[in-house]
């Protein structure tokens, strides 16, 4: 092994991972011509392209991708190695990269970031919001968040929230001037604001509970979002009827600046969970989140 390269070999895993030289080089704090040097050196040193460009797409050549699966997890384990020693010092450092939806945000990291930005202040988060599933593996993420459900079973989860309903809410003007739905069916009749799912592009059907029955419910409106936050952030304004994770609507119903609609409809929600592979728990930053949001469920 040419030792001149294991400086660049973080570099071309980081233009792998982030899928382009101009974000990889944002995140390593580089410049986009250094970074695309650190490439051209390897490729140069290997005899072999790694990456196929365009103008607009950077992805790995069938080549880059075995050396990606070779040198990767090796890196991977000399950065865990040194991260190890300094938490036998009692420090944690590193960077801890998570993926999550938009609605975990306040639901479960808010609360956990701000403890571990205490305890451990040598440790960074960078949090990547996405509603669509990823590989977290092959994206270079350390753990992602996702209702229990969603997590693969080869996956370590770890509990992050109590589990929650899915309900149905609106304001108070909404239902004053379209009426209250009183069965499922009524709902054909009012704006719903739908969801568009970013990882198939089709509109989420509502779930909910008809008669003791779990049933998927289209619905129609004139709004559609792909943030589901944003939900909220409608019908408080009085657009339509939200389809919505109850703790993120509690405060409003508690103040009456919305209204929970069809109580009997909802369906349970088994929370929201961490997941990592089983491997990745070996690493000090990822112990150390785990153990802070078991603190926080307390």
């Amino acid at each position: 092994m040419d030792r001149d390269l294991l400086p660049h070999l973080p570099v071309v895993i980081a233009v792998a991972r982030h899928r382009g030289f101009a974000p990889a080089a944002a995140a390593l704090n580089m410049s986009p011509s250094a970074v695309s040097h650190a490439v051209r050196t390897v490729e140069d040193r290997l005899g072999e392209p790694l990456f196929a460009r365009t103008t607009r797409s950077v992805s790995l050549t069938e080549a880059g991708s075995r050396f990606l699966a070779g040198v990767g997890p090796a890196l991977d384990d000399i950065g865990k190695t040194f991260e190890g020693l300094t938490a036998d010092r009692g420090e944690v450092t590193g960077l801890l990269r998570i993926n999550a939806p938009r609605v975990a945000i306040g639901m479960a990291l808010t609360p956990i970031l701000a403890k571990l930005a205490w305890a451990h202040p040598r440790l960074t988060v960078e949090v990547h919001t996405n509603d669509a599933f990823v590989d977290i593996v092959a994206q270079g993420f350390d753990a992602g968040i996702r209702l229990g459900i969603a997590v693969q079973q080869d996956m370590v989860a770890v509990r992050l929230t109590p589990p929650f309903k899915a309900i149905l809410v609106a304001a108070p003007d909404y239902v004053e001037a379209r009426g209250e739905p009183r069965s499922i069916a009524d709902l054909s009749a009012h704006n719903c604001i739908g969801f568009r799912m970013l990882g198939s592009g089709g509109l989420y059907e509502w779930e909910v509970v008809d008669q003791g029955r779990d049933v998927s419910v289209h619905t129609a409106g004139t709004a559609v979002v792909t943030d589901a936050t944003y939900a909220r952030d409608l019908a408080l304004s009085g657009v339509g009827i939200a389809y919505i994770f109850e703790p993120l609507v509690r405060h409003d119903i508690r103040e009456g600046r919305l209204k929970w609609l069809l109580p009997e409809t909802a369906v349970e929600e088994d929370g929201l969970f961490l997941y990592y592979p089983r491997r990745a728990s070996l690493a000090p930053k990822l112990r150390a989140f785990i153990e802070v949001a078991r603190q926080s469920r307390r």
